[in-house]
């Protein structure tokens, strides 16, 4: 029987037929993510089709929706790539005519799990699939990520009885098949009267240049660095390439015919050699419509990038295209952003974050919109609005602070499609869209540089754990982002930072659009300020001894986070979180990315518990649905789509910055004080929580610096256990009360000696975590994914050590001083006395007054300065904004001091004595 002849009307009672068991089966009715007055949904068990049961057989798993599946014969070879015409397995299917989504839901045998244990997204299960006699496409059925529902793609069906061929790969057991109607994004009602404030103009070229732009990148291609770019673009665009294909063909993308109709169509703009442009547009008129791309992960940026070349070509050749030519353009570009991850019309996915936020909108279907304006004027309309209405607020308000909340690899790779968004805008209208403060964002990656060239971890990072370049002395760069910064700034100190990460780019092309060579470059960072307060949206501060760079510097570099607002995806769970540098990485994040989601991932990597940090454990608290629970701040996985939600959700708080200050020289201070109360970055179990960091340059070689930490965390249950955690790549040593990190970097050992002073050593307990116990949320333990263990690296190996009270108490205190040393230096005697407003922490010349409350210092108090051979250095943080006069009780010195609201610390020098520290 054949259910062709049924399935129309079955579909319409919510029934499928499954011709094994001769039942009918109730269709799924679920609708993923836009609603339909009528859509159909149907699920088709994969013992139900037609079986070639010379290749595969029926297997019974208990994973599997019915118990049971289909699989490959043992033995039998998988013809994925066309071996033998007869397909495995055929569904007969009739549905009205209409576009489709397709699905697969498979999951692997012993087989497919070794295939996919070391794998990447390229060595993804693949299937071969046909619909009737169509040309035959390669699709992933299974991806390593242990994903068993696939998207398949948008087909299209024609009222009429077809057949879905598949061949399956070796290592699968298809459990079904699921169809439902392809339903395009919806386009927001605000959208549909929406007049964009800026409008291509009606002259061309309009994408990178414009009438009055066009000379000057003429004028600059035989300059400087452009030069050598250009004879290298000439010669490609002059090289013949030619690509023949069969009739009917459909074709993967091809990365050398795109970067020769670049070439092509750029070299035309520059020169108007019809011959050399009509071959760009002849290249593409051919290519783009045989372009079909298989579900691979990720695959939208090889879309965009087929898109973006199309919009070139399309823009730059304008003039010498036939109207037929530009309606296959038009035509195939529409086509394939269908298949982009944000969808068309583009509002699948958010523009703020996300892969909506990367490539997708703000170059290759914005670049399409203002190609194809005259034309189509709505495409246009869309990528306008999200730009400028969604994009350019939520840059605007988030940019206050000076770093990306993706991390150090993630926010340099979105950044970029930041300022291309911004550059194209720029480029067509003469008027920069975006708020300047986007300008001073490469101070980040500035900032958070290290002394070996790697950066203080943040987010999920690449670089370090994927890249076969990386070793010791790896120098971490994105020449792409800071090209664009620089040349959008003018900026010569960021055209000296694009110089040592190598000083060129993936695009000749863009840097002969771009780059302007009589901007010098400026190599030389000191004139920067050692230390840098990242502002109120990603409360933050790095604080640094010098801005040497390489084998011999001897530089401390130490970062505090915490307040602002969490954007989850690559953001961790990390406010509060100390990382500490000297010759190598002391106090240190741990945890590894190479997989987004994995188990390792979400439990570890990501969470609170890899981080130098306070934890406090609600044995009750979930987080998500992650199986451990590490007592870290919330596990936020959503992210706010405006400032206005970011500040009016809790969900997105991550704590509030009280106090940020440096000096007494702001470019080169003696001490950097940063203070935040940490209560909302956690769940209700946090009934108050603040830390606070002092940071000192003592400009000293054998001890150059000191970091104080002050916490005051009070849980809702006094039985929440708390942890005061830090950790560190290499084995700790413990002696006493003080703990001894260790690293070297090009042979030279550095020391922290880490002293906690409060609570008392007999009312805690102190545990070290190493080898696989380091990987762990208590008693969950993670084992790290094995292409990124098997490169040795320290995050992935490091240890984590934990001291938690003795006594459960709804309020502790805990005080703890770092004490970078060189070699092995002896640390300096701490001295610790604890008053009913303040801890004093005495060491060397230093009298730190660290305020003990929750909210900030206001009554008057003493403060002790001990007889020394000279001055002492008093550092007074916590103390509320106004006016406060300060008098030894013999009145021989006596003066005020105005302290401001944010920075709320003092700093003076002063003689020994008993002084009254009084507010006005």
């Amino acid at each position: 029987m054949k259910i062709s002849l049924y399935l129309f009307f079955f579909f319409i009672l919510g029934l499928t037929f499954n011709s094994q068991t001769g039942n009918f089966i109730k269709l799924d009715k679920n609708v993923i993510n836009e609603t339909s007055s009528d859509p159909i949904v149907l699920k088709i068990e994969a013992e139900s089709s037609v079986l070639n049961f010379e290749y595969v057989e029926i297997i019974e798993d208990q994973r599997l929706s019915g118990q049971r599946g289909v699989t490959l014969i043992n033995n039998v070879t998988a013809a994925i790539d066309g071996e033998r015409p007869e397909a495995d397995l055929v569904f007969n299917l009739t549905l009205p005519e209409g576009r489709y989504v397709l699905n697969t839901y498979a999951v692997t045998d012993s087989v497919g799990v070794l295939l996919m244990k070391n794998a990447s997204k390229f060595e993804s299960l693949f299937m071969r699939m046909q619909i009737d006699n169509d040309y035959p496409k390669k699709k992933v059925i299974y991806v390593p990520w242990d994903v068993p529902n696939q998207e398949s793609g948008i087909f299209d069906f024609f009222g009429e009885n077809q057949q879905l061929k598949i061949w399956l790969p070796q290592g699968v057991r298809l459990d079904y098949i699921r169809i439902h109607t392809y339903i395009p994004p919806s386009v927001p009602e605000t959208v549909n009267s929406y007049n964009p404030s800026y409008v291509p103009p009606s002259s061309r070229p309009r994408l990178w240049v414009n009438e009055g732009s066009l000379g000057i990148v003429k004028e600059r291609l035989n300059k400087g660095e452009n030069k050598i770019y250009w004879e290298n673009v000439k010669k490609n665009a002059l090289e013949p390439y030619e690509r023949q294909y069969k009739e009917d063909e459909k074709i993967v993308h091809d990365d050398k015919l795109e970067n020769a109709a670049q070439n092509k169509a750029f070299y035309y703009l520059m020169t108007e050699d019809k011959e050399v442009g009509r071959n760009a547009v002849e290249l593409m008129t051919n290519y783009l419509p045989r372009l079909e791309f298989n579900n691979l992960l990720d695959i939208s940026r090889e879309i965009g990038r087929a898109i973006y070349t199309a919009s070139l070509v399309y823009d730059w050749c304008y003039n010498i295209m036939q109207k037929g030519e530009m309606h296959i353009l038009r035509e195939n570009m529409i086509r394939l952003a269908e298949e982009m991850e944000i969808g068309w019309p583009p509002f699948r996915q958010p523009v703020v974050i996300g892969h909506g936020g990367e490539a997708q909108l703000n170059r290759d279907l914005l670049s399409m919109s203002i190609a194809i304006y005259d034309e189509n004027p709505l495409p246009y309309k869309y990528c306008s609005y999200r730009v400028l209405e969604e994009l350019v607020p939520m840059r605007s308000w988030e940019y206050q602070s000076p770093r990306h909340n993706q991390g150090i690899d993630y926010g340099a790779y979105r950044s970029i499609y930041d300022m291309h968004a911004a550059w194209l805008f720029y480029r067509m209208t003469g008027e920069k869209v975006f708020n300047e403060n986007i300008e001073n964002l490469p101070l980040y990656w500035l900032y958070m540089r290290l002394p070996n060239g790697q950066m203080l971890r943040d987010g999920d990072g690449t670089s370090w754990p994927r890249f076969d370049r990386f070793d010791e002395k790896y120098y971490w760069g994105n020449p792409n982002a800071l090209f664009l910064f620089y040349t959008y700034t003018s900026n010569s100190m960021l055209k000296g930072e694009f110089i040592r990460q190598g000083g060129t780019i993936e695009n000749p092309i863009l840097f002969l659009l771009l780059n302007d060579p009589e901007l010098k470059a400026n190599e030389n960072l000191n004139t920067l300020p050692l230390t840098i307060d990242f502002g109120p949206i990603l409360g933050s501060m790095v604080a640094r001894t010098g801005w040497n760079i390489g084998p011999d510097s001897d530089d401390v570099v130490a970062e505090i986070k915490g307040g602002g607002y969490h954007f989850g995806n690559h953001q961790h769970s990390d406010a509060g979180a100390l990382q500490i540098y000297y010759r190598g990485m002391q106090v240190a994040d741990l945890g590894l990315y190479g997989y987004y989601g994995t188990p390792y991932d979400v439990n570890f990597n990501k969470r609170s518990i890899s981080h130098s940090m306070m934890l406090a454990v609600d044995p009750k608290e979930k987080f998500g649905n992650t199986e451990s629970n590490d007592g870290g701040t919330k596990y936020n996985q959503r992210n706010p789509l405006s400032p206005k939600i970011a500040q009016s959700d809790p969900w997105f708080n991550n704590g509030a910055v009280l106090s940020t200050d440096f000096g007494p020289s702001k470019k080169t201070p003696v001490y950097s004080y940063f203070s935040v109360n940490l209560k909302g970055a956690y769940t209700s179990k946090i009934e108050d929580y603040v830390r606070q960091f002092c940071f000192i340059n003592l400009y000293n070689d054998s001890i150059p610096a000191i970091v104080i930490l002050a916490d005051n965390m009070i849980t809702s249950d006094p039985s929440f256990k708390k942890y005061w955690q830090i950790n560190t790549h290499n084995s700790p040593s413990i002696t006493d009360s003080k703990i001894i990190l260790e690293n070297s970097f090009e042979d030279k050992i550095g020391k922290i000696h880490v002293q906690l002073l409060v609570p008392d050593k007999k009312d805690y307990s102190i545990n070290v975590l190493s080898g696989e116990e380091t990987n762990s949320s208590f008693e969950h333990k993670y084992e790290i994914p094995s292409r990124l263990a098997e490169r040795k690296l320290p995050e992935a190996n490091g240890h984590r050590i934990m001291l938690s009270p003795v006594s459960s108490n709804r309020q502790d205190h805990f005080i703890s001083v770092f004490q970078v040393a060189a070699g092995n230096n002896s640390p300096f005697e701490v001295d610790c006395l604890e008053t009913v407003d303040n801890y004093v922490i005495k060491v060397k010349d230093y009298i730190v007054c660290m305020n003990k409350n929750i909210d900030l210092m206001e009554e008057s108090f003493t403060l002790k300065i001990p007889q020394t051979n000279s001055s002492s250095k008093v550092i007074i943080a916590g103390i509320k904004a106004g006016v406060w006069n300060i008098k030894r009780k013999d009145g021989k010195i006596n003066f005020d001091v105005k302290v401001s609201s944010g920075k709320n610390s003092i700093y003076y020098e002063a003689s020994d004595g008993d002084y009254i520290i009084t507010p006005h």
